[in-house]
């Protein structure tokens, strides 16, 4: 399809006239009076402004540096601030290292210290050397007749325990109940002679309800042993894994469970925690028999 004659000249013309695009630099270079080897500090400035504007980044000379000629020099020391504003020329010392606390050993010096339940309490709350405390909800120490012949040592605290900050709670705490009952013993009992006093092995509910590791057990130890001191029962009860594993060092219940161990100079009975017979209801015939061993020891008759 031709064009008109007028119209392609129109459009010849709107082309050939169209003004050329051509690169500008970001500025001009600062207008200098003198020579570049004779400029002042402000003149300088302003030209290395316009250089770093334009994208260098390097400088060079006009002859070539063979640097591996070059001899080498030392370091300038670091220059540090001295007594009286006096310029030291002395490196940075490095930071100090944190302290580092054997918990273990303050533990046993704190449970050492004590004299009274309500003192070992006070500061088993108070000690700082375990992380367990971070995560809890409650502070997990005692429930029972202080001074009661049979001292029960359950478990780390389960949901229900950490809710209420009482040991065996719950579903557990009921069974537990009943269980005890049955050889006529009780946490709410009115005298130390019927009564019971419960203890968890750690204070604390642990993440996702996981089994105490070793650390954890033995940085509690010291607390327990004195809380045994304290409490001086005639018989303790270990129920569970965790707390057959911390009294006795065993490390199975069922193996463990229905024989007599010792700790701290007391007799201490290893059997089934109430929540594992909840999940196991075949092992309540061996809980009886371990019940009915500890009911025979208060009678003198083992």
């Amino acid at each position: 399809m031709a064009l008109a004659p007028q119209f392609a000249i129109a459009v010849r013309f709107r082309f050939w006239s169209r003004p050329k695009r051509t690169w500008t630099p970001p500025d001009r270079p600062p207008k200098l009076a003198l020579m570049e080897s004779h400029l002042d500090w402000h003149q300088a400035k302003a030209l290395l402004d316009w250089y770093v504007e334009l994208g260098v980044t390097d400088t060079v000379g006009d002859a070539p540096i063979n640097r591996y000629e070059l001899e080498q020099q030392a370091p300038k020391p670091v220059r540090m601030p001295g007594a009286g504003g006096a310029q030291a020329s002395a490196a940075p010392e490095p930071p100090p290292e944190p302290l580092r606390v054997d918990w273990v050993a303050e533990a046993r010096r704190i449970a050492a210290a004590v004299d009274s339940l309500e003192a070992l309490a006070g500061a088993m709350q108070d000690f700082e050397g375990c992380e367990l405390k971070r995560g809890a909800r409650n502070f997990v120490f005692a429930e029972g007749v202080a001074g009661a012949r049979v001292m029960v040592v359950g478990d780390a605290p389960g949901p229900e325990e950490d809710r209420d900050g009482r040991p065996f709670a719950g579903r557990e705490g009921a069974l537990f109940d009943a269980m005890f009952a049955a050889i006529g013993l009780g946490r709410d009992a009115p005298d130390a002679e019927a009564g019971l006093y419960a203890v968890p092995v750690v204070p604390y509910r642990t993440p996702s309800d996981r089994v105490p590791h070793d650390g954890e057990l033995e940085l509690f130890r010291p607390f327990l042993a004195r809380h045994v001191f304290l409490a001086d029962p005639e018989v303790i009860v270990a129920m569970g894994s965790v707390a057959a594993r911390a009294l006795t060092g065993a490390s199975g219940i069922k193996r463990s469970r229905g024989r007599w161990a010792e700790f701290e100079g007391k007799p201490v009975m290893p059997m089934f925690h109430p929540r594992e017979l909840l999940r196991a209801p075949l092992d309540k015939k061996a809980a009886w028999a371990d019940l009915l061993a500890v009911q025979a020891r208060l009678r003198g008759e083992v």
